[in-house]
């Protein structure tokens, strides 16, 4: 099979391979040097991605981009492991932890409109906050110190069979003011809270709910047509949904925390993740010096030596490269977005069976770069 695979990609002069395409005209020329580099780097990822799926079960979406064309997508698995549906590469996944650059540049989007600060505090806009001194920069920034809403709020939700929403883990705060873990600002801590909040603020200054504001104002305006905030109020029903499976393949039970957006929740697919990685490379949405100050380290995180600036992880490859990226994990979905913004390589993972099985950053990074070879 892989060699098969092999011989139609010598025969593709000048097509990125995607496994949705039909086949393209062929060249009578199967000299090395007629090979592009971009189907020498497709043909490695699904080399990759091909034995990992037979050996470790990874399941799932990938797609590679170089220079804003999307040079190899292919797709995994099973949208859903019962009946054996096999997913394809418009099939729509929880990007779990990834939503949080979705939060922070709509965050940005009404600083740039004169509608807050980052300086402001957190009960400019939320008057019931029980902490104080909190900035919206340290809720960015992972420097707040909250408690996390995915540890108390069991204790507190006694409404079985219904979603808590983000009103309701603010209202939980105020009542039982769980202990904040540090000081604000006094160092980093990866804080769900934070982003749920963040999301909150949103709905405060707009006067639109959240997923609604996310539609008109980031998913519609770059067409993406396949990607929602979700709300269990207002479920969509999907041409090519997913089911998310834990790593024991048992799928994953719903959750009242589903309810929660801004720190997770927003669906997506490989194709309109591209389509907003393209975006931040040009002014669509925000100012590049905007999107400049996300990307500046703002917080360092000790656990994994690399900063985090505003909604994105921040990191320098071994070659001196930069990368701002995120990963994610939620109820059966696992997600990661990378972006290397010295020459505009991306990779885009999406998965519903929990599998971190294709390895490091920079070893995808490597396999990229080895097409120069």
């Amino acid at each position: 099979m892989a060699q098969l695979f092999l011989l139609v990609l010598l025969q593709l002069s000048a097509f990125p391979f995607f496994s949705d395409k039909g086949s393209p005209a062929v060249t009578t020329d199967l000299s090395p040097t007629a090979i592009p580099r971009s189907v020498i780097i497709a043909e490695r990822f699904d080399s990759l991605f091909s034995d990992v799926a037979r050996r470790k079960g990874f399941n799932g979406n990938v797609l590679v981009g170089m220079h804003g064309t999307a040079i190899y997508k292919n797709s995994f698995g099973y949208s859903d492991l019962k009946t054996r549906e096999p997913l394809n590469i418009k099939s729509v996944f929880q990007i779990a932890s990834v939503s949080k650059q979705f939060t922070a540049i709509a965050i940005m989007m009404l600083q740039e409109q004169g509608k807050l600060e980052y300086s402001d505090t957190v009960q400019k806009f939320l008057p019931e906050f029980p902490y104080k001194n909190i900035t919206i920069k340290q809720l960015l920034s992972h420097r707040s110190g909250l408690p996390n809403y995915m540890y108390f709020s069991g204790k507190y939700w006694k409404k079985k069979g219904e979603y808590m929403t983000n009103e309701q883990v603010l209202a939980q705060m105020v009542k039982f003011k769980p202990r904040p873990e540090f000081l604000p600002d006094r160092r980093y801590k990866y804080s769900n809270t934070g982003y749920a909040m963040l999301a909150l603020i949103v709905e405060r200054i707009s006067g639109l709910p959240f997923d609604e504001y996310m539609e008109q104002h980031i998913f519609a305006p770059l067409n993406m047509t396949s990607t929602f905030v979700y709300n269990p109020r207002n479920r969509k029903t999907l041409e090519y949904e997913t089911k998310g499976y834990n790593k024991n393949r048992r799928k994953a039970p719903i959750d009242f925390l589903d309810g929660v957006t801004g720190d997770k929740g927003i669906y997506s697919t490989v194709e309109d993740m591209f389509l907003w990685d393209q975006a931040l490379y040009s002014e669509k949405l925000v100012k590049q010096s905007t999107l400049d100050e996300a990307f500046t380290p703002a917080s360092y995180d000790y656990k994994r030596d690399n900063n985090y600036g505003y909604g994105f992880r921040l990191d320098t490859l071994s070659d001196g490269s930069r990368i701002v990226y995120h990963g994610g994990w939620w109820r059966g979905y696992n997600s990661l977005f990378v972006r290397r913004l010295t020459d505009h390589t991306t990779i885009i993972i999406l998965c519903n069976k929990v599998n971190w099985s294709f390895g490091e950053i920079e070893d995808l990074m490597q396999i990229v770069d080895s097409g120069d070879v």
